[in-house]
Order: C-alpha cells, then structure tokens, then sequence
C-alpha cells in the first residue's frame, strides 16, 4: 500500500535535480569522478521510470494515472499535479534513455566537467517535468526551465558560433512560450469560478469556437517553434551546427518532441473543435516541413545540418499524422516521434565519433576512412538505414502508419489525400539520396585532390595501400592512429539500434503503450468533425458530402 502511495513521479522530478546539487560538493578535478556521478544519477533515474512503469501503468486505461496532487500556489490556482498517460510515458521513457546515453557519450568532456554534467542532470529533470505536468502553469515553468541549461551547453561548449546560435535557440523559443502562458491564463479564468490551470478540468470547459481558434494558432506557433515546423525552424540548424554531439542528441531526440507532445495534448485533445478547422493547414505544413527538409539537407556540407535538416523533414510526418482523423495515423505520429528519437540520436552520437576522429563536420574534408574505421562504419550505415525507412526499421513502422492514416481516412477528399501522399512521398524519394551521399562522402574515396597531392583512388605505388584521407591529412591505413569504435562508443550506438530493429520487426512493442489513448483523441475529434460538419457539410471545401458525414457519425454511433 505504500508503494502504492509513493509520489513516483515526483520523484523521478527530482533526483537529477537533488542529485545536481551535489555535484559542486563532489571531491573532484579532472572530471573523472563526476562523470561517473552523473551517468549513475541518469541510470537510477532511467531505472527507476521502467519500474514504476511496469508495475504501476495500466496499458488498457487511456485517463491519467499515477496522479499527484499538492497545492503550491493556490491563490492563483497553481498547484503541483504531475500524471501520465499513454502520450507521456511512453515521451518519459525516450527522454530518459536519450538523456542517460547523451552524459554517457560526454565522457571525454574536460573543460568546466562539473557545469557540464550539472546542466545535464538539470535538463533531465525539466524534460520529464514538461512530460508528466497535469498542470498547465507547471508545464510553462518546466518548459521555461528546460531553455536555461540548453542555452548554456551550446554557448560554452559549442563550436565557434555557439552565442549566436544559443541565442537563437533562447529568443526563438522563450518568445513563442509565451503563447503557452497565455493560453494557459485564458483557459483557466474562463468560465468564471476558482481559477485552475488543471489539464483535466481545463479539458472539460466548453470553450467556444471564438475562443478556440486564437488559443490554437498561439499554440501552434509556440509548439512549431519547438517542433521546427517551417518558417519556424530556424534556429534548429544552427544549435545543431554548433552544439557539442551530446547537446545535439538531447536536442533531436527529446526537445523536438516536446513540440509535437504540445501539439496532441492541447491543441489535439483540449481544442478539438479548432483543430477541425486546422487540420488541413497542419497536413500542408507538414508536406513543407517534409519537402524543404529534404531539398535543404541535400545542399548541407555540414554533416551535422545535414542531420539536422533532416530531423526537420522526419517531423512533417508527425504533423500530417496528428491531422489525418484516423487511429493508425494519430498512432504512426506517436510511433515517428520515438523512432525519430531513437534514430536522431544516435546519428547525431555517431557524427560525433566521426568528428573525434577527423577534427572536422565538413563532408568536403572527408572521404575513404570506412576501411579504417569499419566498425563507425557499420554502425553509421545501419543508423542511415533506419533514417531512410528501410523495412525492418523503425523508421519504415512509424512512416508507412503515416502514410496509411491519410490514405485510409474518410475526411478529406481524394485529390488532397492523393497530391499529399505524393508529395510527401518526394520527401521519401530525396531522404536515400542524401544520406546515402553523406555516407558516401564520409567513407568512400572521392576524386578531388587533397592537400598530400595524393587523391583517394591513388596508391603511393602499384599493389600497395591506397592512403586515407582524415580531414586535410593522408595517411596509410596500416599507419593511421585513429582508432575504431570503442566499447564505450559500441555499447551507446547498440542501445540505441536494438530498440530501433526491434520495434520495425516488432511495432507493437511500443504502439501497445499508447494505442487505447490514441484512439480516445481520434474519436474525440472526430466526434467535433461531425458536429461542425452537420452545421457546416462543406467545412473543407474539398472535405465530404453530408453522405460522408453520415458514414462518420454511424461509424461512431452517433445518432443525427
């Protein structure tokens, strides 16, 4: 009975954040102790979350559970709710593994160690406090929070335009967060009585359409700001240009999710009858985001905007699954957000061990190093994979959901439904080409001269090895010291591209997390659909007739 009381969430809050603390405390100066103390913080924590869950999370009910509530600031309704349901646990989980990896792969961080891993453990701790607030007011404290330690791991630890690009990262994203708090204020004091910022009780005001239209394009732009959502996305390339590789994986893997959580929980689940009318925007953001993403990540030199860019292309499928009224597509997006997680993070782990090998992000000064470092090779070749969808992958489960949502939905007509597909399809097409270029450019030969005067098709004498280029330097395979992939850097990479092969041979492993909750917000909204479209058959202008209509509320067993 105790254990069942325990304030589980809570906890997990709050032991990254305790246990940063401690950090100045630690007897420690060339970093080495430190490293250890906060992997194993991370680890506890990450532990900790599978246990709760696992004991403690019903599959099968899609409302809140593990519920904690304690009045805070109750003169203005604030109050410190935490829960979790099928859209949350499963963004809890990634969040821990993706952060717990990312201190792991910092391990040869040097420079101010103990800031480093302090920002690290306080990041950890923000990041789950944004994915189990019950309270929306709590939710912009932890959102608001989450922007200090990302700012200052990119403006220290960054490349050479790491200010510009932090503070990028801090104006683009404090500014948009600003429509969270507003909205947040708007809905708690409407309707008169005691002011409350409570998800569920906020959820259950019926707001009208006057009111809901404005809350949702506010929160659309604060969550597409954080979900890169062109013209929003900006500032992605440049944070991930200049952040060190475990900064970029954090970003990619858990902050773009942040976004598209925002996006189901508010916009989708509360504001149902306004996102009938935003729908269709959404859909052709999302071809956008699909398109561009693609065309821009082919034009990059930069490994790591490259990577970037194409975290922005992945992202429009989230957008056109949120919108596309069906239960496999709403769960594909849920589906593309933990394998673009996954996936995101561990290209971005492995651009790092590459640029620990050659000292450079340019895929120019790259070229022939796959014989040297066959394991970073391998490795970076199956992530690759998993990117570009290939069946057996992740990437291929979450996306083919996507694509089998818009199709199969009976809401928007045939010629949208088929132009969208087929352009999001061109994004498909350009995504093999890109990365497979990278690859290319990073361990093949090219025929450019290199600064030895040698080129990479070129042995120094017949029948002997052909040299190596890292960077601007050539050497000899047999004389190079640059090493393959440690076991530190092996074990990081596995963790991540186990999970990513055995959900595409195995979806439901995760998609049984979240399904119960996800059909619940597609038949809520859905329901919204039928009932403006009764009003309003034509409410798409290329929607269904009131034929169609019909064949929705039956389906739902509504009656006219």
């Amino acid at each position: 009975m105790i254990i069942n009381q325990f304030p589980w969430l809570t906890a997990m809050i709050l032991l990254p954040l305790v246990a940063a603390c401690g950090i100045p405390l630690l007897p420690d100066k060339d970093g080495k102790l430190v490293r250890w103390y906060a992997l194993g913080v991370g680890l506890a924590d990450f532990i900790l979350m599978c246990y709760v869950f696992w004991n403690n999370y019903d599959i099968s009910n899609p409302t809140f559970q593990l519920t904690e509530k304690y009045a805070w600031l109750p003169q203005i309704g604030l109050s410190w709710a935490v829960s979790v349901d099928g859209i949350s646990m499963p963004l809890v989980l990634l969040a821990g593994l993706v952060t717990t990896l990312s201190i792991f792969a910092a391990w040869q961080v040097d420079r101010k160690p103990k800031l480093f891993y302090f920002l690290m453990l306080l990041l950890y701790s923000a990041q789950i406090g944004v994915f189990v607030a019950q309270d929306l007011l709590l939710l912009f404290i932890m959102w608001e929070l989450e922007l200090v330690p990302v700012y200052l791991l990119v403006s220290i630890w960054g490349g050479q335009k790491r200010r510009y690009a932090a503070m990028k990262f801090l104006l683009y994203t404090a500014a948009a967060s600003i429509f969270i708090l507003i909205a947040a204020l708007a809905m708690g004091i409407y309707g008169g009585g005691q002011m409350t910022f409570d998800i569920v009780e906020l959820a259950a005001k019926n707001y009208p359409l006057a009111l809901e239209l404005p809350l949702y394009a506010g929160l659309l732009i604060a969550f597409g700001v954080k979900l890169a959502i062109f013209p929003l996305h900006t500032w992605l390339p440049d944070a991930h240009g200049e952040a060190s590789s475990p900064v970029s994986m954090i970003l990619a893997g858990v902050l773009l999710k942040m976004g598209a959580y925002g996006l189901i929980r508010l916009n989708l689940e509360m504001l149902s009858d306004a996102h009938v009318y935003f729908a269709p925007i959404l859909v052709v953001l999302g071809v956008i985001n699909i398109v561009y993403g693609g065309f821009a990540s082919f034009a990059q030199s930069n490994m790591k905007r490259r990577l970037a860019y194409s975290s922005v292309s992945h992202m429009g499928f989230v957008l056109i699954g949120i919108a596309s009224f069906s239960d496999i597509g709403i769960s594909g997006a849920m589906l593309q957000l933990i394998s673009h997680g996954l996936i995101a993070a561990v290209l971005f782990f492995l651009a790092g061990v590459t640029y620990d090998r050659t000292h450079t992000m340019l895929l120019d000064e790259m070229g022939d190093i796959g014989q040297v470092i066959p394991k970073v090779f391998a490795l970076f070749t199956i992530g690759a994979m998993a990117s570009l969808a290939l069946p057996g992958m992740s990437g291929f489960a979450s996306e083919i959901s996507v694509f089998v949502g818009v199709t199969s939905g009976d809401v928007y007509s045939s010629v949208f439904r088929t132009v969208t597909v087929f352009l999001a399809a061109v994004g498909l097409i350009l995504t093999p080409i890109y990365l497979l270029s990278m690859l290319r450019q990073l361990f093949y030969g090219s025929d450019k001269v290199l600064t030895c005067g040698l080129t990479n098709t070129q042995s120094l004498n017949p029948g002997e090895e052909k040299a190596v280029c890292f960077g601007n330097s050539c050497v000899l395979p047999s004389e190079a010291h640059f090493s393959d992939a440690k076991p530190r850097e092996l074990l990081i990479a596995l963790s991540f591209l186990v999970l990513i092969i055995g959900i595409g041979f195995y979806p439901k492993l995760f998609t049984q997390m979240y399904d119960v909750k996800t059909v619940a917000i597609n038949t809520q909204v859905r329901q919204s659909y039928q009932q403006i479209a009764e009003i309003n058959p034509d409410v798409y202008a290329f929607a269904s007739s009131t034929k169609k209509v019909t064949e929705v509320a039956s389906g739902l067993g509504i009656s006219r």
